[in-house]
């Protein structure tokens, strides 16, 4: 069991975080929001901590954003911003919920694009909450579903196969997007 000092570095270091509505601070740059972690982590300001946040933004596609402030950034653009700083410290698992949420359908795939490319390239380990089937099935090697009726688990495996041939029905109805016949819309 690890004592509280222990248990934060852990956090802190091997795991990353991204927040549905991102929590960006406002009034700071989207390279000062970059930079948070590593002077949060290593207690001061510097140029290697302004580099390395720059590469992270420049890896997500905001090379041009640096300065700008995250009302100055589109939706996507403020989602990347969060996924860089998340990356600041390395992790080895970066959790996302909802990724997607409030994007359109062309941001949201260019989402599920640079989450897929950053898995490969950087050997991250991407744990995502996330109800969009078109995302789902595009990044997902395997699914974990939840259902708060029975308080656990009621399937896991690829998206297709679940869709497929899942022996719950509700896990078909929900892959496949059918309405339940007990439940017109």
């Amino acid at each position: 069991m690890l004592d509280d000092d222990a248990l934060t570095a852990l956090r802190g270091r091997s795991i990353g975080f991204v927040f549905q509505f991102h929590h960006l601070v406002p009034a700071f740059s989207a390279l000062e929001n970059v930079m948070m972690p590593l002077m949060l982590d290593r207690g001061r300001r510097n140029a290697d901590m302004e580099t390395r946040a720059a590469g992270l933004l420049a890896e997500v596609g905001l090379q041009d954003a640096l300065l700008k402030r995250p009302a100055e950034l589109s939706g996507g653009m403020q989602k990347r911003a969060a996924i860089a700083r998340a990356m600041a410290l390395d992790p080895q698992v970066l959790f996302l919920d909802e990724p997607s949420a409030g994007l359109d359908p062309i941001t949201s795939a260019e989402l599920d694009e640079l989450i897929l490319s950053l898995a490969r390239s950087l050997k991250i380990t991407f744990v995502i909450v996330s109800h969009e089937l078109a995302s789902i099935f595009a990044i997902a090697d395997r699914v974990i579903m939840l259902d708060k009726s029975v308080k656990g688990i009621v399937a896991t495996g690829k998206p297709q196969e679940l869709r497929e041939h899942s022996e719950n029905s509700w896990v078909r109805q929900f892959f496949s997007r059918q309405p339940s016949a007990d439940n017109p819309a």
